[in-house]
């Protein structure tokens, strides 16, 4: 990463603290009073020294002012512990608002743009690195102030005693800094590298989790185990060069800071033995003005080395923003348009697409141009080899796509609808059932127990739930995992059949299916279509003898249209593509 990009990603950085502007004043102010009240502390301990040491006074005479310093140690407790919970307040703030942009970009790219990505890529953004960036508002951010600004309170405390130990300490202060960022430059970058490799791990390891049947059926689960070991050790390797980077700057910092006070404290013995007759105002090297600069030069150092040890914070928010800052600079234009309009109540739908292109969420054209139209209560079947448009289409008029020329549903371009609106109108039934809610019952929301269990009964479901423990009060588990693909399907198809929708899209819901549940889910789906208007997209077309008509697409274009006897009829795309299916049977 060069420095221009870690100057940008800085900026950014900043510029989300926004979010919690009370909270980091509040830090801040927290620190100020801390600062004052070690310099009163080292004040009240060197004069309590020099009188005791110096003037012989006896104890029972300075009681106040051991008290006074007992009160400087209870208050500087309280106001740590008070900053401590003041920091998580403000990373958690901002945290919750970074997640929070992310999910609705996310949300408003839709599921077409999302799938573009391994789902752990998308986990290790929204946790990992996101979270990384804790004690960069919490810790690193307040300090930097405080880091310039208590150095002085300390200064202007020391000068008035002794000129020589001030100027040591500002001669040595600007080394630290100056080493520090030298370190941290390192450290941004490694730590960009570890979590893009942290990315790239998630996202294989999910992804072979998820295939683990088919890695064991073709017999290639150790080669997958061995290609995750090497993933993994691979990031164990950048984790040590970020820990080595992190203990490097560390011990950077401690060089400096020891050096400054020993000479610091070599001035002042050599003043004591009289070698040194210079620094002071007239009056000597007295033994209070030695205390009070060798208890505060430990002080001095301390908000700069704290600084460099949040630094490490720093180049880990600076490392983990690369990809955040990416996502949303890059999405800031891709969304779908969407209007405030909306459709009447009870009308069923007619669409109309005129030189429809459906573009990408990148704007790369998917589709088009198509010229169709849908009448109210059509089925209409989409065939076609992969890659032909076919889902592309599905999601266009799910509004998940932008596109170009005319897409009107009852006469309103369906840009012009609401989104939120607009998606209430379609029930969906694709390739992988999603099963969100915890149990089958919550998947199916239905106040109406007769119309629950005719659903249930039409998709198949109740074959399979009289065998489950607690029936449609079991847990399905995460990703439906107590079900197997093909009951999870029928409970998809049941939710579908219990949603009051006008437009049913179903992408290859068979797909996946053994040919038993496929016959009791496509039977359930066949009766359903004639409820609403329905587009399915399949690759079983001796299934599509019941549909009213058959879409034949080729290379993003609608080729041939027409109903099952007439498009077997005649010689065409679609015969062909019969000839393949049942050639490849045989």
């Amino acid at each position: 990463m060069n420095k221009t990009r870690q100057q940008q990603l800085t900026r950014w950085l900043k510029q989300q603290s926004v979010h919690a502007r009370r909270w980091l004043r509040l830090s801040f102010l927290l620190g100020l009073a801390s600062a004052l009240l070690i310099i009163a502390q080292a004040w009240l301990l060197a004069s309590l020294l020099h009188q005791l040491i110096a003037l012989t006074l006896p104890r029972t005479e300075l009681v106040p002012d051991f008290l006074l310093l007992l009160s400087c140690f209870i208050a500087r407790a309280v106001i740590s512990w008070l900053r401590e919970r003041v920091g998580f307040y403000c990373g958690l703030a901002i945290r919750r608002t970074l997640r929070k942009t992310v999910l609705d970009r996310l949300d408003a790219l839709g599921p077409a743009w999302i799938q573009g990505q391994p789902a752990g890529s998308w986990a290790t953004l929204l946790l990992e690195q996101i979270e990384e960036m804790q004690d960069y508002y919490a810790r690193y951010l307040p300090q930097m102030s405080l880091a310039a600004l208590i150095p002085c309170f300390i200064l202007i405390a020391i000068f008035p005693i002794n000129w020589a130990a001030g100027v040591i300490l500002l001669v040595t202060a600007p080394l630290i800094p100056l080493f520090m960022a030298l370190v941290g430059m390192g450290a941004a970058d490694a730590n960009r590298r570890n979590f893009l490799a942290l990315s790239r791990l998630s996202g294989h390891f999910l992804d072979r989790l998820r295939g683990l049947e088919t890695l064991r059926l073709f017999h290639r689960a150790a080669a997958e185990t061995d290609n995750i070991n090497s993933a993994s050790e691979s990031f164990r390797q950048r984790t040590m060069e970020v820990l080595r980077l992190a203990f490097l700057s560390s011990a950077v910092l401690e060089f400096f800071a020891s050096l400054s006070i020993a000479i610091v404290a070599v001035y002042f013995g050599f003043s004591y033995l009289g070698e040194l007759n210079f620094g002071h105002y007239a009056t000597g090297v007295t033994l209070f003005a030695g205390f009070l600069v060798l208890i505060l030069a430990p002080e001095f150092f301390q908000p700069l080395r704290d600084l460099g040890t949040f630094y490490h914070a720093k180049a880990q928010a600076v490392g983990a923003a690369d990809a955040l800052h990416t996502f949303l600079s890059q999405t800031d234009e891709i969304t779908v348009a969407h209007g405030s309009q909306t459709l009447s109540d009870g009308v069923p739908l007619t669409f109309s697409a005129s030189q429809l292109v459906i573009l990408s969420p990148a704007g790369s054209v998917l589709a088009g141009p198509l010229t169709f139209t849908l009448q109210p209560g059509q089925r209409v079947a989409l065939v076609g080899q992969s890659g032909a448009g076919k889902s592309s289409l599905l999601n266009v008029l799910s509004g998940f796509l932008p596109y170009q020329g005319s897409l009107t549903v009852n006469g309103i371009e369906l840009r012009e609808l609401n989104a939120e609106h607009w998606q209430q109108q379609l029930a969906w039934v694709g390739q992988n059932p999603q099963l969100p809610a915890m149990t089958l019952r919550d998947n199916l929301p239905s106040e109406d127990t007769t119309q629950l269990q005719h659903a249930i009964q039409l998709a198949g479901a109740d074959e399979f739930l009289a065998q489950l423990p607690q029936g449609l009060d079991t847990e399905t588990g995460e990703h439906a995992a107590r079900l197997s693909v093909g009951q999870a399907q029928r409970v998809a198809v049941a939710r579908a059949l219990l949603k009051p929708a006008r437009l049913m899209l179903l992408d290859e819901p068979g797909a996946s299916l053994d040919s038993d549940s496929e016959r009791h889910v496509m039977h359930a789906l066949v009766q359903a279509s004639h409820q609403q208007t329905t587009l399915l997209v399949t690759h079983q077309l001796n299934q599509l003898t019941q549909w009213d008509e058959i879409w034949v697409m080729r290379q993003g274009q609608l080729i041939q249209q027409g109903c099952w006897d007439a498009l077997v009829a005649q010689d065409g795309p679609f015969a062909e593509l019969l000839s393949q299916r049942q050639g490849a049977i045989e």
